[in-house]
């Protein structure tokens, strides 16, 4: 990689870091806030919900206008509306007597900026190199960046909460000035396409690629839907019980929920180092994968205290953890070039919208018990398991 461009991945690689503390970051302190402004499970789930359900819509719209107007164009407004969508939220609990509305119009405005900011940065770093050895090296530092994020959103998020519940959506706003600045000053990506795209030809490729390939795509989609359901659900689910039951503070329920998010971080680190370009062995990983998912969900419905769960979620953690960088590796090996940008924002907008329905329909079966939440991850999960054996044939390029 030409030093010229260190500051420009630095720049981009912060990017993906702050957007996953921007929501990952509210986690920990779900429980208090449900208590202090006297609403239910299902309510604060959708805190988490909200903005999910605005990324799945815009990131397809997101991509597309950033072929027409230019990376940067998009980015850096998204930033900016993102770290305004936080500030609504912040200042609605600081000053508003009843501020869960617009805490939640908030979030509605950091989901939209959410759109625009992380998954453009896939086409960015393909914008900056010519080189497939520069992309992948560049592509491994934003994953690094990601990865990190996971696992210090929840540690961050229980410290700031504990100060003040409502101080994570403030510390996002400073946050976002960081990503703003470097991608102004040292991002020097092409600004415009050379040929950019009609509307009515992008939704023409989309029906085309479906077509032809739409049986291993939507195995995959569904496949990355099921994994962000299982991990945000249960994730909502921990954060929930250490109050309600161990009675732990933000701080503690910060570093244990980093527990399971560490695992899958470092499961998906060492996967994508060893998966290569060999799609038989992304398939093979993603369904032992699932199969550990299965079966230590299945072992989490039967524990009765904190050590095993957490233990089982460690390993819940490693099985997803294994399964998304070979999902996201079939994806791209799978596709020619000029389909990629395309399909990898549909398939991050469904790994939204696993974010999406993870809490609240984990905190309404949490209202029936414990084993039917586990037995509902594990059911999941086992679908997704059957669906990667079966259904996952991409073809051989």
């Amino acid at each position: 990689m030409k030093n010229t461009k260190t500051w420009d991945i630095a720049s981009i690689a912060s990017i993906p870091l702050i957007m996953t503390l921007g929501n990952a970051m509210i986690i920990p302190a779900l429980p208090t806030i449900q208590k202090t402004l006297e609403i239910s499970s299902l309510q604060v789930s959708m805190i988490i919900t909200v903005y999910s359900l605005v990324a799945i819509i815009l990131i397809p719209f997101a991509g597309f206008i950033s072929d027409l107007y230019g990376r940067k164009v998009v980015i850096i407004p998204s930033l900016v509306i993102a770290g305004l969508g936080a500030f609504v939220s912040g200042y609605a609990s600081w000053q508003v007597e009843n501020p869960y509305f617009l805490i939640l119009v908030g979030r509605f405005l950091q989901g939209i900026g959410a759109a625009g900011a992380f998954p453009i940065v896939l086409p960015l770093v393909g914008d900056l190199f010519k080189a497939k050895e520069d992309v992948s090296s560049s592509l491994g530092i934003i994953e690094t960046s990601n990865t990190f994020g996971k696992v210090l959103s929840p540690v961050l998020g229980g410290i700031f909460a504990a100060i003040v519940w409502y101080l994570p959506f403030f510390a996002f706003v400073v946050l976002t000035i960081i990503p703003i600045l470097l991608m102004f000053f040292f991002v020097k990506a092409p600004e415009k396409s050379e040929h950019p795209p009609k509307f009515r030809l992008f939704l023409k490729s989309v029906v085309t690629i479906f077509k032809r390939d739409g049986r291993w795509l939507c195995s995959i989609f569904a496949i990355g839907c099921i994994c962000m359901f299982v991990v945000y659900g249960t994730l909502f689910y921990l954060s929930t019980i250490l109050e309600d039951q161990y009675g732990f503070n933000n701080i503690k329920s910060g570093f244990i929920l980093a527990v399971p998010l560490a695992a899958l971080s470092i499961a998906s680190f060492f996967t994508g180092r060893v998966i290569g370009d060999n799609k038989l062995l992304m398939k093979w990983i993603t369904f032992f994968g699932l199969a550990l998912v299965v079966i230590a969900t299945f072992i989490g419905a039967f524990t009765t205290t904190l050590s095993p769960l957490l233990a089982t979620l460690f390993f819940s953690g490693l099985g997803i953890g294994v399964v998304l960088p070979s999902l996201d590796a079939l994806v791209i090996e799978g596709m020619e070039k000029a389909e990629r940008g395309t399909i990898t924002s549909l398939y991050s907008s469904m790994r939204f919208a696993g974010v999406a329905l993870g809490p609240p329909v984990f905190a309404i079966v949490m209202k029936v018990s414990d084993q039917v939440l586990f037995f509902t991850a594990s059911g999941v999960s086992l679908t997704g398991a059957l669906v990667a054996l079966f259904a996952i044939k991409p073809p051989e390029k």
